[in-house]
C-alpha cells in the first residue's frame, strides 16, 4: 500500500476514516453516523470498525470509524495498530481504491499516528502473484492511503516505520513463496535485490567454501537435495567504527521433508516456511538498512533443502561440525539444529560478535508448550534475555523465557559421538536449545528464539492475514532501537 500525506482532503476520495477512542466519537460527526455507530454497538474498542454513508459538500462519501481503545492503556501502541489494521481488513477488497485517514483533532502524537499507519500497511499486504481466476470481488482494490491532519513529526516517524514495514513485508514474501521458487540460491538472490543500494555488504558461502571450512553438519542436511546449500551473511555497518556487531542467525530450511526420517504427507506443504528464522533475519536487515540504523549488525542465514534421496543423510550417521565436535544423527528431521550449529560457529569466528541471537522454526514441542501466542526464549545471559523480553513486549512479537541447564544437557549425550541431535520426547525444545548452546563460545551472550508457532498462522491477526506473519522482524528491530541505538 502506498501511503502519502496531504494538507487537505483530496476532492476525489470517497472513503474517509477517523480514529475513535473508547466510548467517544470524533467531534463534528454527522448525527446519522453517530446513530449508526450506536446501533452497531460501536464502543471504540481496539480493532472495531463501523462505516456509513453521508452527504458532504453535495457528494456522497463513505465514512468509517476505527476504534483504538482506551487512550491510557498500557498496550496503546498495539491498539492503534489494530485500528489501522482493521481498516485495511475491512476495505481491502471493498472496491474502494483509496482511503483518506483524517487525524484532525484525534489527539494522537506523531508516534501514535505512525502506529496507525503501520497497522494499516502491514494488514494490507497480500501475495496474489499466483492467482489467475479471482473474481473482481475477491481482488485487492485498496492501494492508496492519503493522511491529513497529522501532528508535527508524523512524516519523520513514518519514515522509520515504513522501513520496518518493508522488512516485515519482505519476510512475509519469503515465507509465502513455494519451495520450487524459493530455495537456497534464489533466497540469496532475492536478498541481493531487496538490499541493493542500501550499503549492506553481502557475503555468500557455497558448498565448496563450506566443505573447506568443515561444515559437515549443515552440508549433511542438504546433501540429499539437488539444490545446493548456501550461507548468506548481510553486514550493516551503521554504528561506531570498531564496535563489535550484534549477529542474528536464522535457520533457513527452504523445504523440509524430514529427510530419511520422512514427515507424514498430510500438511507437509507447510514446510515451505521452515525457513522462517532466516526469513525474519533477512527482513530485519532490510528494515535496519532502509532506516539507516545507527548500529553494527550482521544477519547470517544457513540455507538448505532437506530431501530424501540416495545421497541423503541417514539416521545413525555421525557428522563432524565446523567446531570440531561430532554429532550422531538420530533423526534427520531434527535438521535445523544441524544447520544452525555450523552457522553459529562460523558467525562467531568470522565476526567476533558482541552478542548472538538465533531464530528458528525449530521444534513442534514449542508449539505444544506455548501455542501460537509467543516464541520460546532460551539464553545463557540474563541481561540479554531481559532486553529481548522487553523488545518483544514493545514490538508485539512476544517471547517467553524457557530454562536451559546441565540437567537437560546430559539428555543429548551420545554413546559414540560428542552428542546426538535429539534427546527423549520430553523437554524437546529445551534439549534442542542445549544442543545449540554447545556451539556458543564462552563469554558470548547468546539467545535462541524458537519461533515454530509464530511464523505462520492459520487465521488472520491484527496486522497480518492468514499465512505468513512476519514474526521476528519487529522484535529484532526493536532490540536494535532499544539496546544498540539507545
Amino acid at each position: 500500500m502506498q501511503i502519502t500525506f496531504a494538507d487537505s482532503l483530496p476532492a476525489d476520495v470517497s472513503l474517509i476514516a477517523s480514529i475513535a477512542n473508547k466510548d467517544s466519537l470524533p467531534e463534528g460527526i454527522e448525527p446519522v453516523l453517530a446513530e449508526g455507530a450506536k446501533r452497531g454497538r460501536f464502543k471504540g474498542g481496539a480493532g472495531q470498525v463501523v462505516d456509513g454513508y453521508v452527504e458532504r459538500d453535495g457528494k456522497v462519501v463513505r465514512v468509517a470509524l476505527a476504534g483504538a481503545g482506551d487512550p491510557g492503556a498500557t498496550d496503546r501502541r498495539a491498539n492503534l495498530e489494530k485500528a489501522g489494521g482493521a481498516l485495511a481488513a475491512k476495505f481491502l477488497t471493498s472496491g474502494e481504491a483509496d482511503i483518506a485517514i483524517d487525524l484532525s483533532g484525534s489527539g494522537l502524537s506523531a508516534e501514535d499516528a505512525a502506529a496507525v499507519l503501520l497497522g494499516l500497511r502491514l494488514r494490507a499486504w497480500r501475495w496474489d502473484e499466483y492467482r489467475t481466476t479471482q473474481k473482481d470481488a475477491e481482488k485487492v482494490s485498496l492501494r492508496n492511503a492519503v493522511v491529513i491532519g497529522v501532528p508535527d513529526g508524523t512524516q519523520a516517524a513514518w519514515e522509520r516505520e515504513s522501513a520496518l514495514a518493508e522488512g516485515v513485508e519482505f519476510t512475509k514474501r519469503l515465507i509465502t513463496e513455494p519451495a520450487n521458487v524459493l530455495y537456497p540460491e534464489s533466497f540469496v538472490e532475492l536478498c541481493r535485490e531487496a538490499l541493493e543500494g542500501t550499503g549492506i555488504e553481502i557475503i555468500v558461502l557455497d558448498v565448496d567454501d563450506m566443505t573447506k571450512l568443515g561444515m559437515g553438519a549443515l552440508l549433511g542436511v542438504g546433501q540429499g537435495s539437488d539444490k545446493p546449500s548456501r550461507i548468506l551473511a548481510m553486514r550493516w555497518n551503521g554504528g561506531a567504527s570498531g564496535d563489535k556487531p550484534t549477529v542474528f542467525v536464522g535457520k533457513g530450511v527452504t523445504f523440509d521433508t524430514g529427510g530419511i526420517s520422512l514427515k507424514p504427507g498430510a500438511g507437509m506443504e507447510d514446510m515451505k516456511w521452515d525457513m522462517g528464522g532466516a526469513g525474519a533475519v533477512a527482513g530485519a536487515m532490510v528494515a535496519l538498512a532502509k532506516r539507516k540504523a545507527k548500529a553494527n549488525v550482521v544477519g547470517v542465514c544457513g540455507l538448505v533443502e532437506n530431501m530424501p534421496d540416495g545421497k541423503a543423510q541417514r539416521p545413525g550417521d555421525v557428522v563432524k561440525t565446523m567446531s570440531g565436535q561430532t554429532v550422531e544423527v538420530i533423526n534427520t528431521d531434527a535438521e535445523g539444529r544441524l544447520v544452525l550449529c555450523d552457522a553459529l560457529h562460523w558467525a562467531q569466528e568470522e565476526f567476533q560478535p558482541a552478542a548472538v541471537i538465533d531464530l528458528a522454526t525449530l521444534t513442534g514441542a514449542m508449539i505444544i508448550a506455548l501455542g501460537h501466542e509467543q516464541a520460546g526464549l532460551f539464553s545463557n545471559d540474563d541481561t540479554l534475555a531481559e532486553r529481548l523480553s522487553a523488545a518483544g513486549k514493545a514490538s508485539g512479537d512476544g517471547v517467553w523465557r524457557m530454562p536451559v541447564g546441565p540437567a537437560y544437557d546430559k539428555l543429548i549425550d551420545s554413546p559414540i559421538a560428542d552428542m546426538k541431535n535429539v534427546g527423549p520426547r520430553e523437554a524437546g525444545s529445551i534439549t534442542a536449545a542445549q544442543f545449540l548452546k554447545r556451539f556458543i563460545k564462552d563469554g558470548t551472550p547468546w539467545a535462541h528464539l524458537d519461533i515454530a508457532g509464530m511464523a505462520w498462522s492459520n487465521k488472520p491477526g491484527p496486522t497480518y492475514g492468514k499465512g505468513a506473519t512476519g514474526y521476528g522482524v519487529r522484535l529484532l528491530d526493536q532490540y536494535v532501537r532499544d539496546v544498540i541505538e539507545g
